[in-house]
């Protein structure tokens, strides 16, 4: 069983900046891809970014794309998403996810992709 707790969400103007942090319980985080979704109210559950256990390239939406890092620190088992440039569409639920599964190429922005996920974390950006 693994449990991730998603932090760092608030309410920011438009053009600022937020870092949501995602802290995992369990043995299998450095090997495991990490993701963000994020869920506006009335809407899907959406993708956001993803990054791989053990290096490789982040994979990203593009509606966030050169305006959101996603990073991880796996000595703290803690996965984040650096926002800058917030748009009041980026206002949503943001959800962390694991994949405890071995990695796969295919799939990475679907929910079915990701074994566990987050209780979330309001961002609401004003304009």
């Amino acid at each position: 069983q693994v449990q991730l707790v998603e932090s760092g969400g608030g309410l920011v103007q438009a053009g600022g900046s937020l870092r949501l942090s995602c802290a995992a319980s369990g043995r299998t985080f450095s090997s495991s891809t990490m993701g963000w979704f994020r869920q506006a109210p009335g809407k899907e559950r959406e993708f956001v970014a993803a990054i791989r256990g053990r290096g490789g390239n982040p994979y990203y939406a593009d509606s966030v794309k050169g305006r959101f890092t996603i990073s991880r620190d796996n000595a703290k088992n803690t996965v984040y998403l650096q926002m800058k440039s917030l748009k009041p569409e980026d206002t949503a639920v943001y959800y962390c996810s694991i994949r405890v599964r071995p990695h796969s190429d295919y799939g990475v922005p679907t929910l079915g992709f990701y074994d566990y996920w987050g209780q979330g974390t309001q961002v609401t950006v004003s304009s």
